[in-house]
């Protein structure tokens, strides 16, 4: 039985002052039957650790360099954000992939850092509008997992989020047959490439414009695992409402 997580990505927003929203958060869930990650900017990291402690709420990176030190001005490694007490590591998002440029290959090599520093990658992929209204959907998710995830993938280190790029903080929304026929294919790809044990462990999320309103039916998708949720992780009682979602599709 795959564990339900409900992760937050807060991009490039929160200030010291926005960290009680972690307190809220524990607070609203102290026996939470599912997994809950907030992944604040890098500033944050370290507060963020010490601020759930005693908390339900374990913290992740948002990205990190493929080594592990180095001359490598403003980025972080993965042992500096194990060193900081992350549990997880957000690698290929798709804004990472636009904006940053980086291709399958250097995410499927952020992953093997993430790896190698003990933590848990939780790798997105997904297609564009324009290659979904191309009819290329399964294509681009195929090449995808292909080249991005690496050979060493487990249940224990993989965590895989689908997110349609045209959703994220859009407001659009796949259809639930959308969403059904993407998560069904990235499980049977994963079992064929991995094998049926580690096929059928790793945690699939879908992520891209997931509130309170749309996730209780997201929930009910066989092969949805969670969300990775952007502008909702924001706010404690944004979020808490998609946790509790979560939770009652778990009972």
């Amino acid at each position: 039985m795959r564990r339900k997580m409900a992760a937050g990505n807060w991009k490039m927003n929160g200030l010291r002052a926005q960290l009680g929203e972690l307190d809220d958060l524990g607070s609203a869930h102290p026996n939470a039957s599912c997994d809950i990650v907030i992944c604040p900017p890098a500033t944050l990291v370290a507060p963020a650790v010490a601020r759930t402690k005693d908390s339900t709420v374990s913290i992740g990176g948002q990205d990190c360099h493929t080594q592990v030190k180095g001359a490598h001005t403003g980025d972080v490694s993965a042992p500096m954000l194990a060193d900081a007490g992350v549990t997880y590591i957000i690698t290929g998002h798709s804004e990472r992939r636009q904006d940053h440029h980086e291709t399958d290959d250097d995410v499927s090599a952020k992953t093997q850092a993430v790896w190698a520093a003990g933590l848990t990658s939780i790798l997105c992929i997904g297609e564009s509008k324009a290659q979904r209204e191309a009819d290329e959907t399964l294509d681009v998710i195929a090449r995808q997992l292909a080249a991005s995830v690496p050979q060493d993938a487990s249940a224990d280190n993989l965590v895989i989020a689908y997110e349609p790029i045209w959703a994220i903080g859009t407001g659009l929304v796949p259809t639930p047959e959308q969403i059904d026929e993407v998560h069904k294919f990235m499980r049977a790809t994963l079992q064929d490439r991995f094998g049926d044990q580690i096929g059928n462990g790793i945690r699939l999320l879908y992520g891209g414009s997931v509130n309170a309103g749309n996730a209780s039916t997201i929930f009910t998708i066989a092969d949805v695992d969670g969300a990775l949720v952007g502008g909702a992780s924001l706010k404690s009682s944004d979020f808490s409402q998609i946790i509790s979602a979560l939770e009652h599709s778990n009972a």
